[in-house]
């Protein structure tokens, strides 16, 4: 194939594991009240994300030693069945509701998250395509509508869960790539506009969204009820100051602020680590992005370059969206923080997004 291989980039590594690191100890930190409330065990979140951090990590070390050109010819079957099992969640009965949302497959406490794998499928996919027709891109009808179109399919399906924050984290990836990969930007300021009215059109369309639109305008308007989230999570983030309350001296995890371990998970870093422990946080994903971004420069060809874009702007989209959310710039939705929050799907396939990411670092120019 003429590509020289070498070891994997050790700055993308080392600021991964680390992020998990820091998760496993904040799951069972945030989590501990409540799991002993819910199943008397206050070890319960902690076991879960223990199981699917070493599957996770293991998926990682698998992935940097798959040949990134593998997923180019698997990436079409991957993507059906991603779009499977779209389909397959939104049937009653067989699709599982958690939070609202009917986003999963499984039995019992275990489950997978459909939407997740359609993430990387799609990143996967989208690559391919765009590698072998770069030059039909800057064309409207012929290069940008069929990538377009078949992004737009998958957030339709997954907004029919619905699930908003998923599907942003998917577009804002997809158009990561779509961008890179060298659309005009006049297409896309067009696309961006419809979008913006399409988004309009969404909350209009549900009451609970535009509840909380108005709840992030002004969360005390209704404190009790859509604004709730938004205001407890800042009652974590404000007391937390410069060095924070402790590790595992969180007041706002008995009970106050929901989904502490998952969504809401770094309001209670800021909270018991302080100023100091969510900066720490934000440099190690800041190296993240930055050692990503290196990779799809040097990445020896244009499939393996895109890959790496939207890899990274996967993660990069999340964990703006996810900390927006939690500091008030972004109306509340339901969205993991990468690597830290507890979710069997999230982490495991995070992980195994970074793996490729690091294969790709192998063969760097």
């Amino acid at each position: 194939m003429g590509k020289s291989r070498s070891a994997p980039d050790i700055w993308i590594i080392i600021p991964t594991l680390l992020l998990l690191t820091i998760g496993i100890i904040m799951v069972y930190s945030a989590s501990s009240v409540l799991a002993f409330r819910e199943f008397g065990d206050s070890l319960y979140y902690l076991k879960r994300q223990l199981i699917f951090a070493v599957l996770g990590v293991v998926a990682m070390f698998v992935t940097m030693n798959v040949d990134y050109l593998v997923w180019k010819k698997i990436s079409k079957i991957t993507l059906f069945i991603c779009f499977g099992m779209l389909v397959i969640v939104l049937i009653p009965g067989v699709g599982v509701v958690r939070g609202g949302a009917r986003s999963w497959l499984g039995i019992g406490a275990f489950g997978i998250q459909p939407s997740e794998f359609m993430k990387i499928g799609m990143i996967l996919y989208l690559s391919k395509m765009l590698s072998e027709q770069q030059s039909k891109i800057t064309l409207f009808t012929k290069g940008l509508l069929p990538p377009l179109g078949i992004m737009g399919l998958a957030f339709g399906l997954i907004m029919l869960q619905p699930d908003l924050g998923t599907g942003a984290v998917l577009v804002g990836a997809s158009l990561l790539i779509i961008f890179t990969s060298g659309a005009r930007l006049l297409h896309l300021s067009y696309l961006g506009m419809i979008g913006i009215a399409g988004f309009i059109g969404l909350v209009i369309a549900a009451p609970y969204r535009l509840k909380r639109i108005t709840a992030f305008l002004d969360p005390w308007q209704d404190p009790l009820g859509a604004g709730y989230q938004s205001i407890q999570s800042l009652y974590a983030i404000g007391p937390g100051g410069l060095v924070g309350l402790g590790l595992g001296m969180s007041r706002q995890k008995y009970s106050y602020l929901p989904e502490p371990q998952t969504d809401f998970i770094f309001s209670i870093i800021a909270e018991e680590l302080g100023f100091i422990g969510g900066t720490l946080v934000l440099l190690l994903f800041t190296i993240l992005v930055w050692r990503g971004m290196r990779a799809a420069i040097t990445a020896p060809d244009t499939f393996a370059s895109l890959i790496a874009v939207g890899i990274i702007g996967m993660v990069a989209v999340q964990v703006i969206i996810n900390i927006g959310v939690v500091i008030g710039m972004f109306p509340v939705t339901g969205i993991t923080l990468p690597f830290i929050s507890a979710g069997g799907s999230s982490l495991t396939l995070m992980l195994t997004s970074v793996g490729i990411l690091l294969n790709i670092s192998r063969y760097s120019r």
